[in-house]
Parts: structure tokens; sequence; C-alpha cells
């Protein structure tokens, strides 16, 4: 070949590379496929870039670690702070500088260093007996630790990220004493070993197990569209704690950018794409959560639930005290 045609060959092959790698964007989610893959079609619809994802139940923090910069994650989805969290401290994501993820998300549900951004909010509600629950007979979490409640209350492991997040918003808002004797009363008030997932608790009130259960809204709709388990939600009521005091204490999805994202402009792309009003109706539609972006309405069935108050509660502040919430379920046995 003559070595002009050869030089002339390399340059193109590089220019496809290139070309190529700039219509991708590579995603680490802890958040099932079934559940995004509509958000990432219309956004390569929109723009041509196509998305990959990786899907792990757990692990993927470790995963980034290992792979170190020559990861080719661009993105973490997570479903909970505590994940986002964990990334953070572990020093593998960067900062996003984009006046459309500021206008589009409210400061509550970003990092103060824009390391991470939510994408969607879930209430953590109770659902309630519709046979023997009194309306107005379930108001607080603060309740929860009272006597009328013994024997009365369903959750999932005290440890899980959903229960964590919990305690430790209740650790910010009165402290660690005090939210180790609610966290000690709830234990004591609980009808079983806490066990299972969210739907479980559900079910089991259904079952008379119990007559209240710790769970995030979202999981309502999912139910509601299972034949089986539309029946156990169609035996509770649900009720937005706090609505009197500090309001009802909601969590997120949300995004980060890895630090070695090989693929950042287009990141930056999707992360902007996901805050606007076609992805957040998506979410709204598909997945029963509530959009971070005020603009955007609720979908028909999160409207028929009623607006409710929300916790104006910083998450990043939350983050601060997980810590101190997993040892606070370890000290008072609460798994046990």
């Amino acid at each position: 070949m003559n070595p002009l045609h050869s030089v002339l060959l390399v340059a193109a092959l590089l220019c496809v590379g290139t070309a190529s790698a700039e219509q991708e964007v590579n995603v680490y989610s802890y958040r099932q496929p079934f559940l995004i893959r509509p958000l990432f079609d219309a956004f390569t619809k929109e723009t041509g870039i196509k998305v990959n994802v990786v899907f792990a139940e757990e692990g993927l923090v470790e995963r980034l670690k290992r792979e170190g910069a020559n990861s080719p994650a661009d993105l973490i989805f997570t479903v909970d702070i505590g994940r986002l969290s964990d990334a953070v401290e572990a020093d593998l994501v960067q900062p996003v500088q984009s006046p459309v993820l500021t206008a589009n998300i409210p400061a509550q549900f970003r990092d103060p260093g824009n390391l991470w951004f939510g994408l969607t909010t879930r209430a953590r509600i109770f659902a309630v007996s519709k046979e023997r629950v009194a309306p107005g007979e379930a108001t607080s979490y603060e309740a929860l630790a009272e006597p009328q409640w013994k024997g009365r209350i369903c959750t999932r492991s005290g440890k899980h990220v959903y229960s964590v997040a919990l305690t430790a918003a209740m650790i910010a808002h009165h402290g660690e004493a005090e939210a180790e004797k609610w966290l000690t009363g709830l234990k004591n008030n609980l009808a079983r070993r806490p066990q299972g997932n969210d739907r479980a608790q559900v079910k089991a009130v259904k079952e008379g197990q119990c007559d209240l259960a710790l769970i995030n809204s979202y999981y309502v709709g999912n139910m509601m569209a299972d034949k089986e388990q539309a029946e156990w939600v169609a035996a509770v009521n649900i009720v937005f704690p706090n609505q009197d005091s500090t309001g009802t204490h909601v969590n997120i999805s949300g995004m980060a950018m890895t630090r070695s994202a090989p693929n950042p402009e287009n990141a930056k792309k999707l992360m902007e794409f996901l805050s606007g009003d076609l992805a957040q109706q998506i979410y709204a539609e598909q997945n029963y959560e509530y959009p971070v972006n005020p603009q955007v309405p609720w979908s028909g069935l999160l409207k028929s639930w009623g607006e409710f108050k929300v916790d104006s509660l910083p998450l990043a502040q939350i983050a601060q005290y997980r810590t101190a919430a997993i040892k606070l379920a370890d000290k008072v046995g609460y798994d046990d």
C-alpha cells in the first residue's frame, strides 16, 4: 500500500472511532433497565446519542473504584441519597456546571457543589389498614413510637437505605439522643421482625399481620399494575405523615457524572435532558414518581393522592447523618 494511503487510512479510522465515541454515553445504574429505558430511548431519538447501560443491584461504587481512570462509565444512577453520597465520599464523581440543571432542579435536591442531582422524588408514606386504622389515627413518624402502635407496625430492615435515610432525617430534626428513643420505640412496636421489601409490608397489612407499613409512595402505583398486588393495595389507605409539622420525608433517584467520564459532553446532555419536561413526564407517568422539576405536572394517579407538604430538609444534610443512623439501628438491635 502506498505510504500516503496508509496514513490517510489510519486518519480515517481515527476519525470514525472519535465520531463513534462522541455518539454514545455509558451509564452504570442501580435502577432497573425497564424503568429507565424509555427515557434513554427518548434521548437517543432526540439527539442521536446511544445510551449503554450496565445494571447492578449493588456494587457499582466498588466497580468504579476498581476500574479507576480506565472506567468506561460516564454517569452513575442511584435510587437513594445514600448511594450518591457513597460515590462522592469515594471521590468517584465530578462537579457539573449547568444552568439547565440549576434551573430545573431545586437546591434541596442537588449537591451544593454540583456533584449529584436528583431526578425524581418518592415520599416515605404510611400504608394503613382500611379496617383497623381510623382516619386521623396515623399522623406522624414520631407517633409510631407511642404505645398505641404496640405490635401493629411492619417495616423492612432498619439498615436498608430507605430506612437509614428516614432515621438520618430524624437525627437532623431532633438530635441523635431523641432519634435513638424514637427508633427504640418504633422497634418495640413492630408486629414482626423486619423483613422483605416495601411490597411485602403492604401484603402483611392486607393479611392482618400488622396495621401500618412504612413504604415508598411509588410502590403503590407499581403494585396497582399487578393483579395480585392490586388486592393488597386495595386493603390500605395511604397517609402522608407530618403534615402539621416538618412535612413528609422524601428521598430521590439521582445521577452523578463519574470522575473518569470518557464522554462528558454527552453525559451532560443526558443529565440536562432527564431534568427537562419530556423525561420528567415519563418518570411521572410510567414510574409513579414525583418529578423533581417543579414546572412539570404530576401524573393523574399522583394527583389523585392529593398534594402534601414535603420536608424541606436538604438531602445533602440528611446524607451527613447516614453513618450515625446505621449505628443507631445496630445499637437498638432494630433487626434482631
